[in-house]
């Protein structure tokens, strides 16, 4: 079974269109885990509404929900979304058996931002470039769509709950260890620039680049070496 494990806080605008698509998805062997940062608007009333497991840990950053949400989970494979995905049709009927077809142990997505924008464009060509040369090597995937097997998860101690950023990095790093970590081809994974439209374009693209950077060469970021804000987008 799939568990699709999706951390939140405050997303009671855009989860509906999450679990709508995912309820649109041509595959039934699957959960819906809602892994609540202790909201204070109706995430978790949205979230129950549409069938989806609550699970609440008040600590607030994405590690600590998808880690939480990840021992709440039920299935051999974890899906980990962010709340403002909204999957295509027929995603999980063409990632899943890719997925076990090519016995990975975790893997990631191709992004598209969905955007004509300049600057979309060409963010989304350089972390698709990036990704894909960075498979066979400390491989990186965003944590709006990272697939992994339970016992890799497990074997690694999930997300490191001890760095600020870049921890889907580092997760993708250490899951490659102990299982074989590839992009999937089957399918791009729609990717939000909301936080490009609050913060800047070039302002997040500065971030990430200095991040990337960081990982590049095997680094971790435990202090807040920029701004980030989880639920305030």
């Amino acid at each position: 079974m799939l568990s699709i494990i999706i951390p939140a806080l405050n997303e009671e605008k855009y989860l509906p269109q999450l679990l709508a698509s995912i309820k649109r998805q041509d595959f039934s062997d699957y959960e819906v885990i809602v892994s609540d940062a202790n909201s204070e608007d109706r995430t978790r009333e949205v979230a129950q509404a549409a069938g989806a497991k609550v699970v609440v840990d008040a600590r607030r950053h994405p590690s600590f929900q998808r880690n939480t949400g990840a021992r709440a989970a039920q299935g051999d494979i974890f899906l980990f979304l962010d709340a403002d995905t909204v999957l295509p049709d027929n995603f999980l009927a063409a990632v899943v058996p890719e997925f076990n077809e090519r016995k990975l142990g975790a893997a990631g997505f191709y992004l598209d931002f969905g955007s004509k924008k300049l600057i979309h464009r060409f963010c989304s060509w350089g972390y698709n470039f990036f990704a894909r040369a960075r498979q066979y090597w400390r491989p990186i995937s965003v944590g709006a769509g990272i697939m992994a097997r339970r016992e890799v998860h497990e074997a690694i101690a999930g997300f490191d709950e001890a760095l600020f950023v870049a921890e889907d990095y580092d997760y993708c790093t250490r899951a490659a260890q102990v299982g074989r970590f590839r992009i999937l081809r089957s399918r791009s994974l729609p990717y939000s620039v909301r936080r490009m439209d609050k913060e800047g374009s070039l302002r997040v693209l500065f971030k990430w680049i200095r991040m990337g950077s960081r990982t590049f060469f095997g680094k971790t970021i435990k202090k807040k070496i920029v701004k980030y804000d989880f639920g305030n987008y």
